[in-house]
């Protein structure tokens, strides 16, 4: 007896191995696929900007890296004694205009050398539903606790997402012509906007993709969002919120996915490392018996022996 429904994964080339260079970019599902990449110790990095729920967002991040933009301080403004800027998260605020304005410029240096070596770059959208600043007439990234009433709402339509899609592949491709590009819609529900607010934004974005990829090589769609839709239709794999994908949703979606893109070979090497990670968060009992002092000096064999093939890999 069946009792789910799986969706069906076609293999993808080039698959990701230990010399792949991966750049992770959009929603907060972004950063949990980009967290199993850091725990595994590929080559990756993740939004520079902090989380980018929507594609106007990441148009505007890759237009500003790929051109060699810089932010000033009119770019900036003061708010719950933080300074903030409208193109990024709220992680990035400071409270030191200087030090924000620095670190908004070295993430844009940083992230068009890092376009430029990457060998795959995924980006995953959120919402489609977006806020524009009315006294600048700009979409913006973030709202950052601006009150709503400065703000105007609106849903962006299918063309219009498929517009900035293709700007995005355009900035990305300026930088590195053979980076392979692909794209998928994050599982969490942006309930805030609403739930039938929150599908209509989901089917905009899914459509725009398809729209954008169909018939072009190097770009592609994983589906982060209908595996968690059809094949964990459960709420036991949703987090207390009811909203966000738990750790083991997050696990099956990770499986799933490398079960298309990632090497046969670089799958092996996981294992070694998993096996490296699972040794460095034991805690001993007795951490100056001679049986932890013996575990301790045959983990650190097997950490020289990863590195000294893998250089870039740092255990911690």
């Amino acid at each position: 007896m069946n009792l789910q429904t799986k969706i069906p994964l076609q293999p993808q080339n080039p698959k990701l191995d230990y010399e792949s260079e991966v750049f992770m970019l959009g929603s907060c599902f972004a950063e949990n696929i980009g967290e199993k990449f850091e725990y595994y110790k590929f080559k990756n990095r993740i939004n520079p900007f902090g989380i980018l729920f929507h594609p106007k967002a990441i148009e505007t991040f890759l237009w500003m890296a790929s051109q060699d933009e810089q932010y000033v301080d009119s770019d900036l403004f003061f708010h719950n004694e933080r300074w903030h800027c409208f193109d990024a998260h709220s992680s990035l605020s400071n409270p030191n205009q200087e030090e924000l304005l620095s670190n908004l410029n070295t993430a844009l240096t940083f992230t068009k050398e890092k376009l430029q070596s990457a060998t795959h770059v995924f980006i995953t959208l959120g919402t489609a539903w977006v806020y524009r600043l009315k006294s600048l007439d700009m979409i913006v990234a973030n709202c950052h606790k601006i009150p709503q009433k400065e703000f105007e709402k609106s849903l962006l339509s299918i063309d219009d997402i498929g517009q900035c899609l293709q700007n995005c592949i355009h900035l990305i491709k300026s930088l590195n012509s053979s980076a392979q590009i692909v794209f998928t819609v994050s599982p969490v529900r942006h309930s805030k906007d609403g739930f039938v607010e929150n599908n209509r934004s989901k089917s905009h974005l899914i459509a725009a993709i398809h729209q954008t990829i169909s018939g072009f090589q190097n770009l592609s769609y994983f589906p982060s969002y209908e595996i968690m839709m059809d094949e964990l239709r459960d709420y036991r794999f949703y987090g207390a919120d009811m909203i966000h994908p738990n750790e083991t949703a997050i696990q099956y979606i990770w499986e799933r996915f490398s079960e298309v893109w990632i090497s046969e070979k670089a799958k092996k090497i996981m294992l070694q490392v998993e096996d490296i990670q699972k040794g460095i968060a034991h805690r001993a009992f007795n951490p100056k018996s001679e049986q932890h002092m013996s575990f301790l000096k045959k983990l650190t064999l097997k950490k020289d022996k990863l590195q000294e093939e893998y250089p870039f890999m740092d255990f911690k």
